[in-house]
């Protein structure tokens, strides 16, 4: 299996100095960047992905993330990107996790929060722990705990189920109101307008309750896709 100093050598060549240069004055984040674009990433990690087992492929993701490059942590949650895990065990979602105190920018979260979608989905009792996020004193943290759930809002026929998880995410949704942070409102707005294609008298009673509560910008995106 390559090493994590293998993998950053071999994605330091594919990358340009100029869009390297150019994504950190765009993401904000004071990390190196080596300028590789996402499909160049995409392709590493399938050949990283088929080197090795599920041990080697954790070893490796874990590697990646301590490095701290923007491609590194990208190429680390795209490692543990897949629907199905075997055996999915604590192993992956426990390292997605341990990565959630890190966040600190969107780009990176998002990519993490893509993984940590895949493991909720494979055993939704792990919304318990993401439960406990929502009441972090970590901004990050707290908008991942939506970010990892929006699988919930894109269901046409959702059981009973998976309608009460919709139903607690609304609820930490519905907390979140009052925190004006645009990252906060933007993945409240987020949910709702995903929510809407599939359930959008829901999404109007929340609007009813919560809208006066919620940035004008943030009203508007959730309801952008409601029909008329």
């Amino acid at each position: 299996m390559t090493t994590t100093k293998q993998a950053i050598a071999q994605l330091r060549p594919l990358g340009d100095p100029v869009k390297a240069a150019e994504m950190h004055k765009y993401h904000k984040v004071d990390r190196p960047y080596l300028g590789v674009a996402n499909p160049v990433i995409d392709e590493q990690v399938k050949t990283w992905r088929a080197e090795g087992d599920l041990e080697d492929r954790l070893a490796l993701a874990k590697g990646l993330w301590k490095g701290n490059t923007h491609e590194g942590r990208i190429a680390a949650a795209k490692l543990l990107t897949q629907a199905r895990i075997r055996p999915d065990d604590a192993g992956a979602w426990a390292l997605i996790v341990s990565w959630v105190p890190d966040f600190d920018g969107w780009a990176v979260a998002d990519h993490a929060c893509i993984a940590g979608q895949k493991r909720l989905v494979a055993d939704p009792s792990r919304l318990d722990e993401v439960a406990t996020w929502t009441t972090s004193e970590h901004l990050w943290t707290r908008r991942a705990a939506l970010v990892m759930t929006l699988p919930w809002t894109k269901q046409n026929n959702p059981k009973p189920a998976d309608l009460a998880i919709r139903e607690r995410v609304l609820r930490w949704a519905a907390g979140y109101v009052t925190d004006h942070d645009w990252f906060i409102q933007k993945a409240i707005a987020t949910w709702l307008r995903d929510l809407s294609k599939h359930d959008p008298a829901r999404v109007r009673a929340f609007l009813d309750a919560h809208q006066a509560d919620m940035k004008p910008f943030a009203v508007k995106e959730a309801g952008r896709k409601l029909p008329l």
